[in-house]
């Protein structure tokens, strides 16, 4: 029997490798958060520990359950471990220890972690692996150390101590997991806090292929052109902060006019870096204006970058449908990026991923708008629709940013979110291939005949 799943698994293409690996670990995290002793009530519904399990390996944040009161020790600590899997891949991970204890890696299973970190094929494949384990321990490692001596100033040193370990592993997978009922509004002002997850969340989203490239050119010295998806990885990701900072200091105006100077662009800084993919919040969201979560759902759309902790459309997408539209506007055939032509392939699976992504968001919104009729007891319709493309958007971008729309969910809906999140986790690509199959190369070609678009 376990020779022939074994033989079954070998044959199975990267993608349907990568979708298993997240089915597994939701299934066992489920399995370990229904254990009496994961919760504090001793018991947990099957569908809350479902999403829970998945909202940690998909590393979103969004909760039906509070973690740091609903939960014991034992579950913070499964959620904890989930989190880490999730944020680095558990693909990543199995590969890696595989390797390192001398057994033969699988073609099948390389190329399924190849097709998550490298946008070429790379003989220094396990090199990179080693880099990434390394990088997340000493980033975590300096994370747990600055937000332990901010907390040592208000807890005793094993609480500090655990709180930064949880806090510090949750903010650089990008995960938006906290232990406080109301995430870090009580920390608004406090900068060593801030600028550390801060840190920890843009460092975490911007993709490990890009950091290591980074490296080599930085710290190794190497003698090497940066790649066009680094550059675009960080013009893009700057550029989002910027103006995500510009936008949301002119649509929250009126709130952020009680904070002095200091801890209003604290305030802007933290929001615009959390709504990349990490889910904290410093400011009540649901006290925002329209037009600021609208504009927040537009970074959450965008999400991280390819190869990192976080979901979405990534970054390099939106570069690419940029890079496009002007290239349309201004009458040119090929499209150009920091003086290099994409291909067309490139293009056209970006638009394909635009539409597919928006088709998934308006999907999910509207079965949860016609299956749980009642969630919007006591508020206005056009309030509710806003609410719930906001929740919806933030799974989808594996933020977990929410107005706390997903605690009153019905089981259906909570169902809806959970496939929302795992496709936003693995990726749009990796689904739309697992549905419709491999692309055919070839296929009949009929007469021409133009219509009119407009």
């Amino acid at each position: 029997m376990l020779k022939q799943i074994s033989r079954r698994l070998n044959t199975l293409h990267p993608a349907f490798l990568l979708l298993l690996s997240y089915l597994t670990a939701i299934a066992l995290g489920t399995g370990l958060l229904m254990l009496p002793a994961a919760t504090v009530a001793r018991s947990i519904h099957f569908i809350d520990a479902l999403f829970t399990a998945t909202s940690a390996v998909c590393v979103t944040g969004l909760i039906v359950l509070d973690t740091g009161s609903d939960y014991t020790l034992l579950g913070q600590g499964i959620i904890l471990v989930l989190i880490q899997l999730g944020g680095l891949g558990i693909m990543t991970l199995s590969v890696l220890l595989f390797h390192l204890i001398g057994l033969r890696v699988r073609f099948q299973y390389r190329m399924a972690v190849q097709e998550v970190f490298s946008h070429t094929p790379r003989k220094d494949i396990y090199r990179l692996l080693r880099s990434i384990f390394l990088f997340t321990a000493v980033m975590e490692l300096f994370g747990v150390l600055l937000l332990t001596l901010h907390w040592a100033q208000h807890h005793p040193l094993g609480k500090a101590l655990y709180l930064g370990v949880f806090h510090s592993v949750s903010a650089f997978c990008n995960a938006g997991f906290s232990l406080f009922e109301t995430s870090f509004m009580r920390e608004q002002g406090a900068v060593l806090l801030n600028m550390t997850l801060c840190g920890l969340i843009v460092l975490g989203g911007l993709g490990f292929p890009v950091v290591y490239e980074i490296y080599l050119k930085t710290v190794d010295n190497r003698s090497m052109r940066l790649s066009i998806q680094t550059k675009a990885v960080l013009w893009t990701s700057g550029g989002l902060i910027l103006l995500g900072v510009l936008v949301l200091g002119v649509t929250e105006a009126d709130f952020l006019g009680t904070l002095s100077y200091g801890d209003r662009i604290l305030t802007l800084v933290f929001q615009s870096i959390t709504c990349r993919t990490a889910g904290f919040n410093t400011v009540d969201i649901g006290a925002l204006t329209s037009a600021g979560l609208a504009f927040m759902m537009f970074l959450m759309f965008f999400g991280a970058s390819p190869g990192s902790c976080g979901g979405g459309v990534k970054t390099t997408t939106l570069a690419v449908l940029a890079a496009f539209s002007w290239s349309r506007l201004k009458g040119m055939t090929h499209v150009n990026l920091f003086k290099r032509t994409l291909p067309q392939d490139t293009v056209t699976k970006s638009v394909s991923v635009l539409l597919l992504s928006t088709v998934i968001i308006c999907a999910a919104l509207f079965l949860i708008l016609i299956t749980d009729l009642e969630q919007g007891a006591g508020v206005s319709e056009h309030r509710r629709f806003l609410i719930l493309l906001f929740e919806t958007t933030s799974a989808f971008g594996t933020v977990g940013l929410s107005m706390g729309a997903t605690t009153q969910l019905n089981d259906i809906g909570k169902l809806i979110i959970i496939c929302v999140m795992l496709i936003g986790r693995v990726g749009v690509p990796t689904f739309a291939y697992i549905i419709a199959g491999p692309a055919s190369k070839k296929g009949l070609e009929y007469a021409q005949e133009n219509l009119m678009i407009g």
